[in-house]
């Protein structure tokens, strides 16, 4: 963890393409993120599949002016089935995509058939408007380590990976 990003690791009883697989498809978000305010995704049956790819999500926050939001997320790195991550935006008046430059983002590493998995909240890029309108970071570690956690049920749970000893 730096001044300006937020880091939890965990060690999930998949393996990498596994985990990948997972975070891959939007439709899985809500039940991974740790903050309680993803919703879902706004188009069904999507799935990541390149660097540059727009995937939008139905957000909620209770200091939003509206509560329920919008969120225009941009892949800015696909490298499977080692790393993931994206740049959360939103879309302006003519229909463009802006963004205040902060980014999640998901690194894999196989360890013996599991996967390290390090996610990292990063606003060290935010622009000066988004650091100016959000209190960075808007929660604490604990909240990423929450996600990881989710993340693990999903994979043994949903994907059949349950590895008992």
């Amino acid at each position: 963890m730096t001044d300006e990003n937020l880091t939890a690791q965990r060690r999930i009883d998949a393996p990498p393409s596994t985990v990948f697989a997972v975070l891959v498809d939007p439709a899985n978000h809500a039940a991974i993120d740790g903050t309680g305010w993803v919703r879902g995704p706004l188009q069904a049956g999507v799935r990541i599949t390149a660097e540059g790819e727009v995937f939008d999500m139905a957000m909620f926050h209770p200091q939003h002016p509206d509560g329920d939001y919008e969120i225009a997320n941009r892949v800015v790195v696909f490298e499977p089935p080692d790393a993931i991550g994206w740049e959360p935006g939103f879309y302006v008046e003519d229909g463009q995509r802006d963004s205040g430059r902060w980014t999640w983002r998901y690194d894999l590493a196989e360890v013996d058939g599991q996967t390290d998995v390090t996610l990292t909240y990063d606003w060290s890029n935010a622009t000066p408007e988004a650091r100016d309108r959000f209190q960075f970071p808007p929660f604490g570690v604990a909240k990423l380590t929450e996600s990881l956690d989710n993340l693990a049920t999903l994979d043994e749970v949903h994907l059949g990976q349950r590895h008992d000893p």
